[in-house]
């Protein structure tokens, strides 16, 4: 019988705190040019990509293989601030193995997670320190800033369930979360002036 090949075990060290993982092996960054075609308000991300093209959220991964049996990790850092009235968000994704699930841990901060499935159907729920979310599957996600603060997550997904963002490109989401006189508003897309 021919070896299997393992792959190590390992640790590696998260401030709860501050929501930070210490020496991540992968560093994703969007900017506010990484996001065009997701905001409604497309005058008001350009006068932001004009003005230094801010990075809008991080993803601080360990390399764990994109295999079957394997779970990935990631720690989410979402900036706070609005693109026009939209709080800031992330692209959102299905997962590109639809029958695959998702949990979120907030670290710190306070947000949203919008879900929508494919047939129509929307949900969200918040987002706070200590508050879990399980995405089941079949649902897009996306998640969304609606704080003074930095949006802190922590997040695993099986190994093999990977990131369809295309549909989200092509769809979008049918609501949004905007701040309007000061107050954080979930809005259907086809009641939303704020583009």
């Amino acid at each position: 019988m021919p070896a299997i090949p393992l792959f190590p075990p390992f640790g590696t060290d998260i401030n709860l705190t501050e929501g930070v993982m210490q020496n991540p092996d992968n560093r994703i960054e969007r900017r506010a040019s990484d996001m065009r075609g997701y905001y409604a308000n497309p005058n008001a991300l350009e006068a932001l990509i004009r003005n230094g093209d801010p990075v809008l959220y991080e993803v601080f991964e360990k390399d764990i293989p994109d295999e079957k049996g394997h779970l990935r990790v990631a720690i989410s850092q979402i900036q706070p601030g609005t693109v026009g009235e939209e709080c800031a968000m992330t692209k959102g994704h299905y997962h590109a193995v639809p029958g695959t699930g998702e949990v979120y841990l907030g670290l710190k901060g306070r947000g949203r997670i919008l879900m929508k499935t494919a047939e129509g159907k929307t949900t969200e729920e918040d987002m706070t320190p200590g508050r879990m979310v399980y995405v089941p599957p079949y649902w897009a996600h996306r998640s969304v800033n609606t704080g003074d603060e930095p949006l802190i997550f922590f997040c695993v997904w099986p190994g093999s369930a990977g990131h369809n963002y295309g549909d989200i490109e092509r769809e979008g989401f049918p609501q949004r979360v905007v701040k309007r006189n000061g107050e954080i508003q979930i809005v259907r897309c086809e009641d939303d002036r704020s583009g």
